[in-house]
C-alpha cells in the first residue's frame, strides 16, 4: 500500500489552570510502508478522558507526560487496513492507546483484538473499555455488596454511571451526584439509580445527608473537593471510599487544601484505597465476560456524547472540564 497521510493532534503548549484550544494543533504526517511484523490501523473512534489533564504538565504522575510538538496518545478503537504480522488480518477490530490520530502503525505487542460484532465499536472506549474496567475494578477493590449505601459522585460521566449501575445489579442501593438536571434525570430513568442530584442546587453535605440520612457504606470518589468532605461525614462506621479520581482539582494552579474533616478517617475507622486501572490488567478477559454479558442482555446501558472530526478533539476534551458529556466523551475520526 502507498504511503498514508494521518492527521494527528500535537500538544503545542502546556496549559495554566484550564486548558484552551490554543493548546493543541492538528498536524499531518505520512506514515512509512509497513516492515514486517507491523500492523497499519485506521482508527475509528478516540477517547478523550479527565485523567490526561496530568498529562499535559511538565514531569510525571503515574503517567509520563505529553511532550511539546509531539502527538499525543489515549485509547482508541480502529480496523485494521494492512498486517504484515501474524493473527491480524485487515477488517479486524482493534483498540489501542493510538489515540490522537487517524492512521498508526504498530506491532501486535500493542494492540487488543475486541468483537467487531458488538456495535458501536465505540463501547470498547466506554462501557467495555477503560472507563468501564475502571468502575468495575474500583467496586472489586473494597468487595461492594448487596446491601450496601453507595454514593457516587461525577455518576453521569463515562466511569460514574457505569460504577452505579455495576453497584445496582449487586443489590445496592445507590445514590449519584451530577452537574445538572438534565444528567440527574438520566441518572435515575436510565441508570436505574435510587436517587440523584444537582450537586450546583445546595451544599453537597445538605444534599447528601437528605439522599442517605442513615450514611452510606461507600462512596466512590470521582471529583474530590466538596464531594469528599461531605462523604467523610455520612460515611458509616467502618465505611470504604474509593479513590478513583479528583476532576474538581486537575486545573488547580495552586496546590488543594484538604479536607477540614479529615479525622473522620480516624473516628470513624474508614478505609480509604486508590487504584489506577492499569494495575487490573490481568483482569481484563474477566471484565470483559462478565460486563459484556450485562451489556448483551440489556442489563448494562451505555451513553455516549460524540463529536465528529479530528478537528474537534480538543474541544472534546475541553467540554470534559466544562460538563458537557453525559456518559462517555468519545471522538468519532471515520
Amino acid at each position: 500500500m502507498s504511503n498514508i497521510t494521518s492527521r494527528e493532534v500535537r500538544l503545542a503548549s502546556r496549559p495554566e489552570g484550564l486548558p484552551g484550544e490554543s493548546n493543541f494543533v492538528i498536524a499531518e504526517t505520512t506514515l512509512p510502508p509497513l516492515g514486517d511484523g507491523e500492523i497499519l490501523v485506521r482508527n475509528h473512534y478516540m477517547s478523550v478522558d479527565p485523567y490526561m489533564r496530568g498529562r499535559m504538565n511538565a514531569g510525571k504522575s503515574y503517567v509520563s507526560a505529553f511532550e511539546i510538538d509531539k502527538v499525543m496518545d489515549g485509547g482508541a478503537v480502529g480496523e485494521v487496513v494492512e498486517s504484515r504480522a501474524s493473527g491480524y488480518e485487515p477488517g479486524d477490530a482493534v483498540t489501542s492507546n493510538y489515540g490522537w490520530r487517524e492512521y498508526f502503525i504498530a506491532s501486535p505487542g500493542a494492540l487488543h483484538k475486541v468483537n467487531k460484532e458488538m456495535q458501536p465499536l465505540s463501547i470498547y472506549l466506554g462501557a467495555l473499555g477503560m472507563t468501564g474496567m475502571t468502575a468495575w475494578a474500583g467496586l472489586n477493590l473494597v468487595e461492594v455488596k448487596a446491601g450496601d449505601v453507595i454514593f457516587i459522585s461525577g455518576a453521569a460521566g463515562a466511569v460514574g454511571n457505569v460504577a452505579g449501575q455495576l453497584a445496582k445489579l449487586r443489590g445496592c442501593r445507590v445514590i449519584g451526584s451530577a452537574g445538572s438536571v438534565e444528567k440527574v434525570k438520566f441518572l435515575e430513568d436510565e441508570c436505574g439509580f435510587d436517587y440523584a442530584f444537582d450537586y450546583k442546587s445546595a451544599p453537597v453535605l445538605e444534599l447528601l445527608m437528605h439522599a442517605a440520612p442513615d450514611g452510606i457504606d461507600v462512596y466512590f470518589d470521582n471529583v474530590g473537593g466538596e464531594s469528599l468532605e461531605a462523604a467523610f461525614s455520612v460515611l458509616k462506621l467502618h465505611g470504604r471510599i474509593i479513590a478513583c479520581g479528583g476532576i474538581s482539582t486537575y486545573n488547580d494552579s495552586e496546590p488543594t487544601p484538604g479536607p477540614s474533616n479529615y479525622f473522620n478517617v480516624v473516628s470513624k475507622r474508614l478505609t480509604i484505597k486508590g487504584f489506577i486501572v492499569s494495575d487490573f490488567m490481568d483482569n481484563q478477559a474477566q471484565f470483559e465476560k462478565e460486563v459484556g454479558g450485562y451489556y448483551t442482555a440489556g442489563k448494562l446501558k451505555s451513553k455516549e456524547t460524540v463529536l465528529s472530526g479530528i478537528d474537534q478533539a480538543a474541544k472534546a476534551f475541553i467540554g470534559l472540564f466544562y460538563g458537557d458529556n453525559i456518559g462517555k466523551m468519545i471522538v468519532d475520526l471515520r
